[in-house]
């Protein structure tokens, strides 16, 4: 063992990418090893407040505060949609430094009603982060996301630029419909074929044409057995994928039903809608009206999940932000480098 964590050690690379594509002057191209340890996740801390925030007559959504009450505010965006907020997740900010605020998003973990797909939109998100900031008089704060997270962090952001001091973003999906089918219908597929037949068995053949619609058909049953083997049948295809190691923890999260309800309902809802876009690559698009805000972009270079493309096509439209591709990782932010880099990104904001 002490051999093998030798040589991981020795051959890690830390890839950043500082080359602008638009004309605009900037560093070349950089490769180096890894001149310190990674870093470890700041210890464990438990929440100073919680509270549900009645968003709409429907919807209430869980918020908690961790770390320093009068410290500078940072938001924490999760993934799925539908993957909730854990412990962890707190462990990447400064305590000492930062007013943590994370949230559970509409159907998520601790909100209410569970897997609720009615009101539940990407601009409903936004507009319940706005709720969130307003609700604690909180003017401008840093806002972190990865995967989906990434999505409505760039969302928010590009609906309110004036309300950001910075942006930390891993592993980015910008819900184009070439990034759904890449995952959902014809691409990963071919890199992880046996679990790939896992992902499909639920589907007969004959509705194999589009995954995405097939699993909403199911997930949306009336019958509770019906939902439940799709839930479970999609949401372990993403655990399995996660990684560049399958990580049998992760898989186990696909034992709760009501986790498996909730992830996998509202990803095929917000999937099947396009993500309520006006249009296409529209959060790309729209980068123009966040190019001034500091934002730091760290992609696993293995991500089959979210793959490097759509950070790459990121990169290329906003040249100023930091971006970094990680050689020896896949989607998750529990792998080493990438978690490594998210904490010196929330580090380096600690001054604005």
């Amino acid at each position: 063992m002490r051999l093998k964590s030798t040589v991981c050690y020795l051959y890690r690379l830390h890839f950043t990418v500082t080359e602008s594509v638009t004309g605009i002057t900037a560093k070349p191209l950089v490769f180096r090893t890894m001149s310190t340890k990674l870093r470890e996740l700041y210890p464990e801390i438990e929440p100073f407040a919680k509270e549900h925030l009645k968003v709409s007559d429907l919807h209430n959504i869980y918020v908690e505060q961790c770390g320093s009450k009068s410290g500078k505010p940072v938001i924490f965006v999760h993934g799925g949609p539908g993957g909730g907020i854990s412990p962890r997740d707190r462990r990447f900010f400064d305590p000492d430094v930062y007013r943590i605020i994370l949230f559970d998003q509409r159907g998520s973990g601790k909100s209410t009603p569970s897997a609720e797909l009615k009101e539940n939109t990407t601009w409903d998100s936004v507009a319940d982060m706005e709720k969130i900031r307003q609700h604690y008089n909180i003017d401008k704060w840093v806002v972190f996301g990865g995967s989906w997270g990434s999505t409505l962090s760039l969302a928010y952001a590009e609906t309110h630029p004036d309300r950001v001091k910075a942006l930390v973003l891993r592993g980015i999906f910008t819900l184009r419909r070439r990034e759904l089918l890449w995952f959902y219908q014809d691409g990963a597929s071919l890199i992880f074929p046996d679990k790939w037949e896992d992902y499909i068995k639920p589907i007969p053949e004959v509705e194999r044409g589009d995954i995405m619609s097939a699993y909403y058909r199911r997930l949306t049953s009336e019958d509770e057995n019906t939902r439940v083997q799709a839930a479970k049948a999609w949401s372990g295809w993403e655990m399995a994928t996660s990684r560049l190691l399958i990580d049998e923890e992760m898989l186990k999260k696909v034992d709760s039903d009501v986790w498996s309800l909730q992830f996998a309902r509202i990803e095929c809802h917000y999937f099947v809608n396009g993500g309520f876009m006006k249009k296409d690559g529209q959060l790309l698009d729209d980068v123009d009206k966040i190019r001034h805000i500091p934002c730091t972009i760290v992609q696993g270079r293995y991500d089959v999940v979210c793959p490097a493309e759509t950070a790459w096509l990121l990169h290329k439209k906003w040249p100023e932000a930091e971006f970094h591709i990680v050689p020896d990782a896949g989607h998750s932010n529990r792998e080493s480098g990438t978690a490594s880099l998210l904490l010196d990104a929330t580090d380096k904001y600690k001054t604005l």
